[in-house]
């Protein structure tokens, strides 16, 4: 009885240290970095792609949120130096600001004399070349938001006919793990790939996001620019209509 019993507890003991090897494979075998590392030259040029993108992101997010500042005395101080008739102060002040829409209102102040559909033009046009500046880098991160998952699935591609190749060269002596760790290995080309495009097209439409917000912010600082340009040329011509509207009744 009392042998049967130790070799209960032998079994058991041998059961519970096979149970931790097992787990100890597990651990090994889900181990991200190492599974990285199988996946060849694709998973370098995915992690090259990563890099570039994150970079692009993080850049793009600075340059763009520092452009989503808007000076609330911006247009004040154009407004008072344009009714004074110091143009030139007024471009100072934009200059000095040094911001997408100030290098905006600067060249419609100095269109000033232009008519209004001119300057409107102007400014518009302007605006395009500022916003060409902000999206600057996120045609690259869409491109490789495109790419990334292709990549993967050439990785893939690749690994399964590397995989079916080594079988055919086996013969006779097909071992199951040959076949199994090539397709495990050419699968994780495709969950980079996925992984990097996931993550890089949501990047880029969070930035597109902020490019048509600031777009939107220009558009009302533009229309308002107009009003002011538009109401000051308009109180001279109201100030002489009033002057000789005097003179008449002082006359009559």
């Amino acid at each position: 009885m009392i042998h049967l019993t130790t070799v209960a507890a032998e079994v058991a003991a041998e059961e519970a240290m096979q149970a931790v090897e097992v787990a100890g494979a597990v651990q090994e075998g889900i181990n991200i970095f190492e599974l990285a590392m199988k996946g060849g030259w694709i998973m370098i040029v995915l992690a090259a792609l990563s890099i570039w993108g994150i970079y692009i992101f993080f850049e793009r997010l600075a340059v763009l949120r520092k452009a989503m500042k808007r000076n609330p005395l911006l247009l004040d101080r154009i407004h008072d130096n344009i009714v004074d008739g110091d143009m030139k102060s007024a471009i100072n002040y934009c200059e000095k600001v040094n911001t997408p829409m100030s290098r905006i209102l600067a060249k419609g102040v100095k269109d000033y004399k232009l008519d209004t559909a001119s300057i409107r033009q102007a400014l518009d046009n302007n605006a395009g070349l500022e916003i060409a500046t902000l999206e600057k880098g996120l045609p690259i991160l869409s491109t490789i938001a495109a790419v990334a998952p292709m990549l993967g699935f050439l990785g893939t591609v690749t690994g399964m006919v590397q995989a079916f190749w080594q079988m055919a060269n086996a013969g006779n002596n097909i071992d199951v793990s040959l076949l199994s760790g090539g397709i495990y290995e050419a699968m994780v080309t495709t969950v980079g790939g996925l992984i990097v495009g996931i993550i890089a097209i949501f990047a880029y439409n969070y930035l597109v996001i902020l490019v048509d917000k600031i777009q939107n912010l220009m558009e009302a600082d533009i229309i308002s620019f107009i009003e002011i340009v538009t109401e000051s040329k308009e109180a001279p011509c109201k100030k002489t209509a009033q002057a000789d509207n005097t003179d008449y009744i002082q006359v009559q």
